[in-house]
């Protein structure tokens, strides 16, 4: 998972922990700001430090915009990008950044090609440049090229084997059929040996413009000073993308697959439908899988499997929310000759859930704990920037942050009982299993 993608598949975590900073100190407060270019921004001003992070996304830039033979071509982007631009080789490039202790770095998830930078105040000047370079004119050196290549394919080739990597392959292929979502993001070994430099500044043509481009920013500076830094980092930028437009689509599920692979333990993940960032009945729904598998030790789903029986060491389940589609998802790692036991629990949780709902008790912990001790590990400067792009890119308000606390406050038992029985399928959920399965699967 990308950088971005943590941030927006985890908006029901970070944007969700960190409003605790707003009823911790007054001085947090979103802003946005529009440069004299027209570029805009949310910013959060902290001038503890000196140290300025800023997240960026090109939505509907990521991987499900490749083409059918240049499948891997935005992730193998994301790792060029910084390898050199504008005068600059790559050693040159990258040496600036270190001797300056800047970070800049470039992800490309399903559904958007994502950026972080961070630096010292004193140094921001020169990694604003630096950005502006990568974004407008990286150079694609030879050298970079088949460097960058040989890390992709050495990553492809240990995939191969990964029961992880095995197991969300085979479950996004058989959730999506032909659609781009299952595809993998890195491509396959025939794509990523055929692309070339034309092919990715083709991509940086199309892709990186101000239409689609969202920009979030934490730390030491204020919002007179960003507005021309913005304009130097993305002023030259096209006014419009030119992008494939990506259709929405209903995974299908109900299906259980099983990878034999000769390992000791197997590896299963799991989906059913889910519940779209918007819908007014998220947060029941949140709550509700914070309870069932979200919550760590808290959850039914680790009561079940680990505390009382020992099967597994962890398991868990989440919410997926991805720009065309909507999944609620777990996964779970165990002996091969406690696979099957284990899933029968989940799925009798996952029964349980949809026919029983929570008790009073359980809602008032968990909201307790999401309004209460859970934000305080949101703290860092990188964590508020990409939050920020998380909620421009959910439309949730430059006043989110102060809302979320009374959002999950208002969630009811009814409310959370209910979202159970309409949202829980167990007779409609797709399995996936990698390794060497001892008795009968089911769920």
């Amino acid at each position: 998972m990308n950088h971005f993608t943590k941030h927006i598949a985890g908006l029901t975590v970070a944007a969700f922990a960190t409003f605790g900073l707003a009823s911790q100190a007054k001085a947090v407060e979103v802003q946005e700001v529009v440069s004299d270019g027209g570029i805009r921004a949310w910013l959060i001003e902290d001038h503890l430090n000196p140290l300025m992070t800023m997240d960026i996304a090109f939505t509907g830039a990521g991987a499900a915009t490749d083409a059918d033979g240049k499948l891997g071509l935005s992730n193998m982007v994301s790792g060029l990008i910084d390898e050199g631009a504008g005068e600059m080789d790559s050693q040159t490039f990258r040496g600036e950044m270190e001797n300056r202790s800047i970070s800049l770095s470039f992800d490309a998830g399903r559904d958007d090609f994502a950026g972080s930078l961070v630096t010292l105040t004193r140094e921001r000047d020169t990694a604003i440049d630096l950005l502006r370079l990568a974004l407008s004119e990286p150079r694609f050196d030879d050298e970079a090229i088949e460097r960058i290549r040989a890390q992709i394919v050495s990553g492809l080739k240990s995939a191969e084997n990964d029961p992880g990597d095995i197991a969300s392959r085979t479950f996004f292929k058989s959730i999506f059929g032909d659609h781009p979502y299952a595809r993998p993001v890195s491509g396959n070994f025939d794509t990523v040996a055929s692309l070339n430099a034309n092919d990715f500044r083709g991509f940086v043509r199309h892709a990186f413009a101000k239409d689609n481009l969202i920009i979030g920013v934490a730390g030491d500076i204020t919002a007179d000073e960003l507005g021309p830094l913005l304009d130097e980092a993305f002023g030259s930028l096209p006014d419009h993308a030119d992008l494939p437009a990506i259709a929405d689509v209903t995974p299908k599920f109900g299906a259980m697959d099983v990878v034999k692979q000769d390992i000791p333990q197997s590896q299963a993940i799991w989906g059913q439908k889910g519940i779209k960032r918007t819908d007014p009945d998220f947060y029941a729904a949140y709550v509700m899988n914070y309870i069932l598998g979200g919550g760590g030790f808290a959850s039914r789903l680790t009561e079940e499997v680990r505390e009382k029986r020992g099967l597994a060491y962890g398991v868990y389940s989440y919410l997926a929310d991805l720009d065309h589609a909507e999944m609620m998802m777990g996964g779970v790692a165990t002996r091969n000759d406690a696979i099957g036991q284990s899933l029968s629990l989940i799925s009798t949780e996952w029964t349980k859930m949809k026919d029983s709902g929570v008790s009073q008790e359980e809602l008032d912990n968990a909201k307790s704990y999401l309004t209460g001790a859970f934000p305080l590990r949101f703290t860092s400067l990188g964590n508020l920037s990409g939050m920020l792009v998380g909620m421009q890119k959910e439309d949730l308000g430059m006043d989110f942050l102060d809302r979320r606390n009374s959002l999950v406050d208002a969630v009811t038992l009814d409310d959370v009982n209910r979202v159970a029985g309409e949202l829980m399928d167990p007779a409609n959920v797709t399995v996936t299993v990698v390794g060497k399965p001892e008795g009968d699967l089911a769920f």
